[in-house]
């Protein structure tokens, strides 16, 4: 819930005050261009895609102004979401890991240098499906930036070397369907390339 417009098509109304976090295992990791298969227990899988920064030094309680040492590489993925399954754990009122953490659903583009990449606060991005853009956002968007969000998350969590933070999505998620072709872009770049089956 890091973009304004992306809560509104959520029909989120409360007021965000600190980033929301979730976590997701080792096992929900899909790279290399492999293909993403629709789980049996969800009839609604959602893409979201969202820029994603690779952490690589240990650290915990980093203070904000030094956050940007803990990463310097950047790229583009796609959390997906059982959303028919987020929705009925929502309206009960219990914890829906399952719905965002199942395996494969973390899709993961080619790392790129950061100066390569851009300003981080400045970073454009899309999702194209099947040739159309469908997603898109910039991460001076962000309520929280990359740097807020590494400086909370290490006052819960030490950060470890190889640690993959997601940094939330813009408005214009929807389903994905067997068949689909995902592209995701970092500026022109394309990082992530990969189908669904």
């Amino acid at each position: 819930m890091n973009y304004a417009a992306h809560n509104k098509e959520l029909h989120h109304t409360l007021e965000i005050t600190e980033p929301t976090i979730f976590m997701k295992s080792d096992s929900s990791l899909l790279k290399d261009g492999k293909p993403f298969f629709i789980p049996d227990f969800s009839s609604e899988i959602h893409y979201e895609t969202e820029l994603v920064v690779k952490i690589d030094r240990l650290g915990k309680n980093i203070a904000e102004r030094f956050a940007h040492r803990y990463y310097k590489e950047v790229t583009v993925g796609i959390d997906f979401t059982a959303r028919d399954l987020q929705r009925r754990l929502r309206q009960q009122g219990l914890p829906w890991e399952i719905s965002k953490a199942f395996d494969n659903s973390a899709a993961l583009g080619a790392f790129i240098p950061l100066e390569e990449a851009g300003a981080i606060d400045n970073l454009a991005f899309h999702l194209n499906i099947n040739g159309q853009t469908v997603q898109q956002g910039c991460t001076a968007d962000m309520l929280f930036s990359v740097d807020k969000i590494i400086a909370y998350v290490s006052r819960f969590f030490t950060l470890k070397i190889g640690d993959l933070i997601y940094t939330g999505t813009p408005a214009g998620v929807g389903p994905v369907h067997i068949g689909d072709h995902l592209e995701g872009f970092l500026g022109e770049k394309k990082l992530l390339d990969f189908h669904v089956r």
